[in-house]
């Protein structure tokens, strides 16, 4: 498999920040893996639109996108995106190996209180986090390529 960023970004593709981890890893696919934003065609259009026209940018459900990563070919180098931590749990659980979790942008909302900086996660965010490290995968906190990653692991003890 060629995933080459798997990032935990509740704004999923915006700006200055999707510029920067392009040019960092040489991406040509990005794969949205959020049920959410699968089931809503409107929001679909939205996200899809604003990627770079030369890169392939695909939504899937949870499922679908295991099944979209599996056929990944050797010359994909993908950018995959998730909302929340629960959703690389999942894709883990189906037998998706990541070695690396980006923590991009989990703002503040209801339910959750502030993890580091301007990072917040709720109690269930966090035992996902947690899950993802037991299961093996490297989590950092790092906005853009250019920062210094910062280990979840130490903030989670």
């Amino acid at each position: 498999m060629s995933i080459v960023l798997a990032r935990i970004d509740d704004r999923l593709i915006h700006g200055q920040v999707m510029t920067s981890w392009l040019n960092y890893t040489g991406a040509n696919r990005i794969i949205i893996v959020d049920d959410k934003t699968a089931n809503d065609t409107f929001l679909k259009m939205i996200v899809t639109s604003v990627a770079p026209a030369n890169i392939k940018t695909e939504v899937f459900g949870i499922y679908d996108g295991v099944e979209a990563i599996k056929q990944l070919a050797a010359s994909d180098k993908v950018i995959l995106l998730a909302k929340s931590p629960g959703a690389y749990v999942e894709l883990m659980e189906q037998g998706i190996a990541l070695e690396k979790v980006n923590i991009g942008g989990m703002g503040a909302k209801e339910g959750r209180t502030k993890f580091y900086k301007n990072i917040s996660a709720s109690s269930e965010e966090k035992a996902s986090l947690k899950k993802l490290i037991d299961h093996g995968a490297t989590v950092t906190i790092q906005i853009i390529a250019e920062d210094k990653a910062i280990d979840v692991a130490k903030l989670l003890t």
